[in-house]
């Protein structure tokens, strides 16, 4: 990689650093492809763009009176500049979207999608192969059918599956401890392996009908059942024959369920993309084997102005195959420029050919006809929201006299039982809705014993236990047994709060909120009103969102400095909005809260022996049943056990057993 412009003191004005910068640049800028990338002061990306020859493709920056206005601006703040320089132009295309995704810079048309695709796995290293949905890196030792477009179309195949070909879904370690059927083979979606209702051949025999179906056989599957279901009438096998005519059901039942099919097309993507008042949806739909996968609907982030739908669709699809594999055949609603080029990196990636084409006619037009109407009404839809988030944040922003609109308003909350398992969590809400990715949990660590701050003490009296009725119904939510509120909020917002101050001392990057909601009451406020002002944000807007006093809905107080606590209307639509975000808070904390709680119920007090790792810990356990058994097995039974050598045999039994050691050893 090399870097040009880092140390250029440009003597022209500002508005011409830019173009100074480029200008540089280009003075060492090979004619090579690659990639190149534009940085602002601050070293964040501005716009990341491939080339066939870097050197001729830059220069065009430098002739600003050419340019669009979008552009422009970018070239006023670009400050320095980094190529990569690659084998041909197809790697730099593939090196762009990956860049492009994961720098996200501003100037760039963006995929701003983090989703996981879900997969189909079906392991082939057990006697009796599994089904089971899948996310993450592939391992060996299963098959993998996918990508499908969400973890419903995924289940709906998984079902499929289960009725026609009868495979088991259930974990190894449940089907290894059965002993009986489960409810599964009893509404007959199982054929019951893991007790041995089926031979291990005849459940292969299921397993590579399942393979053909998914590969898009389905009519010889039907055409083998038929005949199995023929042989069976005539040998009077009834019954066998009356379950694989339920089985042959299942199987034209799935067939019809899909609206739309392509058949003749083993494995394909249909993209098509619909533009309203500047936005653009790309809707895509998974087929492979000919089998609807879902479809799922796409916003890309992009300048209003000049983002031609040609554009637009060029720059995400290279992008949406940054992650995933690309079929041998892609649909397209509009024609693409260097359609050609993204072929040819396509096929890069994938290891086999990959084409584009956008059909004219016929069964593969209307494929994506309907693709394009679920993009046009997805958009239309998101527009429509849009609209009414729009009206919710005006009205917050006069409900609480702030400057201006919010377009970033950040909600706190806590969950903990009597202290433990504590944890805090940030949810964001802005303009588009909630903005999950940018939720934040934090495990508490320092928070301990019950404490009031003294403002608070002194300001009300009783304390804490008076604090819910003197605000009117709101209050705080002391809890006994060792779980103070208070010190749990003190510790999240300084934790993200001072984390902010750190990154970002003057306050100019995007992130920080316009308005902070806390669960709770004037408690909660003036805590938190402490840990801003000797953070330096006292003038950040701060409201608790306190429930009365038989914390009913709608009877919301709501607390703020200065002014006394005050409720909305009952049917008041920012009253309704305000409860979305108290409720995401909460549903976001106690969800957080119960996986901790699990992680934790889940570790084995054989975790705390030094240097017993996860695979002693396995033997351990499939030796002697369970932690119990370990801690009551002697030395002469932990040395038996398969995979534990003497030395940590005794250093497990001292561990449960202080002081008998050497005892032990002096028997041995």
């Amino acid at each position: 990689m090399q870097t040009a412009g880092s140390d250029v003191s440009p003597p022209e004005a500002p508005l011409m650093e830019g173009v100074v910068v480029i200008e540089a640049a280009l003075a060492t800028m090979p004619l090579a492809p690659g990639v190149y990338r534009m940085l602002d002061a601050k070293g964040e990306a501005l716009y990341v763009g491939k080339a066939r020859s870097l050197k001729k493709r830059v220069v065009a920056y430098t002739q600003i009176a050419r340019l669009p206005e979008r552009l422009r601006r970018m070239v006023h703040a670009t400050r320095r500049m980094e190529i990569i320089t690659t084998g041909s132009e197809a790697e730099a295309l593939l090196l762009e979207a990956n860049l492009i995704k994961r720098l996200r810079p501003r100037f760039n048309i963006v995929l701003r999608d983090d989703k996981s695709y879900p997969w189909l796995v079906l392991t082939e290293d057990h006697a009796y192969p599994q089904i089971s949905k899948h996310r993450g890196d592939k391992r060996k030792g299963a098959s993998y059918w996918g990508p499908f477009a969400s973890a419903w179309a995924v289940n709906q195949t998984i079902t499929a599956l289960e009725k026609v070909f009868l495979l088991r879904s259930c974990r190894d370690t449940v089907f290894e401890s059965r002993d009986r059927p489960c409810l599964l083979h009893q509404i007959k979606r199982c054929s019951a392996p893991c007790v041995e209702r089926i031979s291990a051949e005849d459940y292969a025999g299921l397993v590579r009908d399942a393979k053909k179906f998914l590969s898009g056989e389905t009519p010889s599957v039907q055409k083998k059942l038929a005949a199995e279901m023929e042989q069976a009438a005539e040998a009077l096998e009834f019954e066998r024959a009356a379950a694989i005519r339920d089985r042959i059901r299942g199987l034209t039942h799935i067939q019809g369920q899909n609206a739309i099919n392509l058949e003749g097309v083993g494995d394909a993507d249909v993209v098509a993309l619909h533009q309203i008042a500047g936005q653009s949806c790309v809707q895509v739909f998974f087929f492979r084997g000919g089998r609807n996968n879902g479809n799922r609907a796409f916003f890309p982030a992009h300048a209003k102005d000049d983002a031609a739908p040609e554009e637009v669709l060029s720059a995400f699809l290279t992008q949406l195959y940054d992650d995933l594999p690309p079929p041998p055949l892609v649909l397209l609603s509009h024609e693409v420029p260097d359609a050609p080029l993204i072929a040819e990196a396509l096929t890069l990636k994938a290891g086999r050919k990959v084409e584009l084409h956008r059909p004219q006619r016929g069964e593969k037009r209307a494929a994506v006809d309907h693709a394009a109407t679920n993009a046009r009404e997805a958009l239309e839809r998101r527009l429509a929201e849009g609209t009414a988030q729009a009206a919710l944040l005006e009205g917050v922003g006069t409900l609480f006299d702030l400057p201006e609109t919010p377009s970033r308003i950040e909600v706190y909350d806590n969950s903990h039982i009597q202290g433990s398992h504590a944890y805090g969590v940030m949810v964001v809400a802005g303009p588009e809705g909630f903005m999950k990715n940018a939720y934040r949990k934090y495990a508490i660590q320092g928070a301990g014993a019950p404490r009031v701050p003294p403002r608070v003490a002194a300001e009300v009296p009783g304390g804490v236990a008076e604090t819910r009725r003197a605000a009117g119904g709101g209050g705080t939510r002391q809890a006994s047994g060792g779980g103070d509120d208070f010190a749990m909020m003190r510790e999240v917002f300084e934790r993200r709060f001072g984390r902010a101050l750190k990154e970002d001392p003057g306050r100019q990057a995007e992130g920080w909120p316009d308005l902070v909601l806390i669960d709770g009451g004037a408690g909660q406020l003036s805590a938190a009103r402490e840990v801003m002002a000797e953070l330096g944000l006292g003038d950040l807007p701060l409201v608790a969102i306190a429930k009365g006093p038989d914390r009913d809905a709608g009877r919301e107080w709501f607390h703020m400095a200065g002014k006394p606590p005050f409720q909305l209307p009952p049917r008041d639509p920012t009253l309704y909005y305000l409860q979305r975000l108290r409720d995401e808070a909460h549903r976001f904390a106690i969800t957080t809260h119960r996986a901790g709680r699990s992680k934790a119920i889940s570790r084995s007090e054989l975790d705390e022996i030094p240097g017993v790792g996860s695979a002693i810990k396995r033997r351990l356990l499939n030796h002697f049943g369970s932690a119990r058994g370990v801690r009551q097995a002697g030395l002469e039974d932990l040395r038996n056990c398969p995979g534990i050598g003497p030395s940590m045999a005794a250093r497990i039994h001292e561990h449960f057993h202080p002081g008998a050691g050497a005892a032990n050893l002096g028997k041995g």
